[in-house]
């Protein structure tokens, strides 16, 4: 079983001050993962996690994570403009995005962030839009095919839109150390939420030895290698999860092995986990306010796929825990459904639990990263409020929930809607 972060009482508190659907998040648990991971990799003298932000675009929460020395990775123009906010600059943000629009590059050179190119023709596309090629550069590595562990698939890099090949990667480290590039990095994302402490030193491997190949054949002053994100979380109650200062030692180890006798000690290790370092400490908190007989038993919710859309487009699994019948026998079958006029709006198909009554709290878990941020407004469904629960067991508010006022807000040029009755 999952045990929520959050007891029945405290959550009981915040839901009469604050009515579901809402995010909550263990900022307890958010403080002890950063540390574990920042001692997991503390033998590295430059390392640094960027935190991805598309998982958890809050400044909040992003803000404890700083106090961590962690920096922030972005993808887009909103997600640098947020971290450039927060105080984040310069080498603390990591640009690797794809498919990258003229404007977002210019943004990222301008407060200095590190850009990671994901093609390699955005060599060229980069030194026409800033008009240069920036000191300090990074490349995106996709060595195709399938990426084992043993004899295990985990993902398969060579269909992933992502990444130069292994010789657009070499000629273009040459072209970039030509346009005026002095100091060079490289990153890699081989597979998505790997439950296993032997992902990050596999990949750390392929790239190391890698780096070695691209300095004997470039002459490139190598300063970091990015080993991405892709270390998971068990969001079933049977996986055992990851252990980081495990994970980190595999890396070492492989660091000793093949960097060092290369002399290449001095490189930094970085890392852009969002998923580890988030998704735990949330939980989308949502009330039972229906329920249908039908062909099936059906218990409708006051959140839906708007809230929490991965078990609605991956099929993914999240734990659910209803709130006070923690000792109570799951001998009842349900799905657990939203109210978006979509038949896969449901967090849970023929998931046994205890019976559900109407006005039940329950808890919907491992939502901290990619939960809150992949929501949308499909049927003018309006995305819910964020709350902290601090330390002390006091909670916050760190995001309010939208308003109809905010859904219709890019009318507002117009007088279409002048005659909108508020509800209220």
């Amino acid at each position: 079983m999952k045990e929520p972060f959050v007891t029945y009482e405290k959550l009981q508190e915040i839901v009469a001050k604050y009515p579901t659907p809402f995010y909550l998040y263990d900022e307890k648990g958010i403080r002890e993962n950063a540390k574990a991971v920042k001692e997991a990799f503390a033998w590295n003298k430059g390392f640094r996690e960027y935190f991805a932000v598309k998982a958890t675009p809050n400044p909040f929460l992003i803000n404890i994570l700083k106090e961590y020395g962690c920096g922030c990775d972005c993808s887009s123009m909103t997600e640098l403009m947020m971290s450039d906010a927060l105080g984040f600059s310069g080498e603390e943000i990591m640009f690797s995005s794809n498919d990258t629009p003229a404007e977002e590059f210019a943004f990222a050179d301008k407060i200095g962030a590190t850009i990671n190119l994901d093609d390699f023709t955005h060599i060229d596309f980069l030194e026409k839009t800033i008009g240069k090629i920036p000191e300090t550069i990074s490349c995106r590595f996709n060595p195709g095919g399938v990426f084992k562990i043993s004899n295990s698939i985990m993902d398969n890099p060579g269909d992933a839109k992502y990444g130069f090949t292994k010789e657009q990667l070499f000629e273009g480290f040459k072209i970039l150390k030509e346009k005026g590039a002095k100091r060079f990095g490289i990153h890699a994302f081989l597979a998505s939420n790997t439950v296993t402490n032997d992902y990050y030193p596999t990949l750390a491997k392929t790239l190391f030895e890698t780096v070695v190949e691209l300095k004997e054949a470039t002459g490139c002053d190598i300063r970091f290698i990015n080993l991405s994100g892709g270390v998971g979380i068990p969001y079933t109650p049977d996986q055992k999860p990851n252990d980081i200062r495990a994970i980190g030692e595999g890396v070492r180890k492989v660091y000793e092995e093949v960097l060092v006798p290369a002399g290449l000690g001095d490189v930094a290790i970085y890392t852009e986990m969002g998923r580890f370092m988030m998704g735990p400490y949330g939980c989308l908190v949502t009330k039972a306010i229906h329920e249908k007989h039908t062909y099936k038993e059906y218990i409708g919710v006051d959140a839906c796929a708007v809230n929490l859309m991965r078990p609605a487009m991956y099929g993914a699994y999240h734990h659910i825990t209803v709130m006070g019948k923690d000792n109570s026998v799951c001998d009842h079958k349900y799905d657990i459904t939203g109210s978006l006029c979509e038949n896969n709006d449901k967090f849970a198909i023929d998931r046994m639990l205890p019976k559900i009554d109407m006005g039940d709290l329950l808890v919907i878990h491992d939502t901290g990263a990619h939960g809150y941020s992949m929501g949308y407004n499909y049927n003018g469904k309006l995305k819910s409020a964020e709350i902290l629960l601090k330390e002390d067991g006091s909670f916050e508010l760190i995001r309010r929930a939208e308003t109809p006022k905010d859904y219709f807000a890019t009318f507002d040029c117009f007088d279409i809607l002048k005659n909108m009755k508020d509800p209220k």
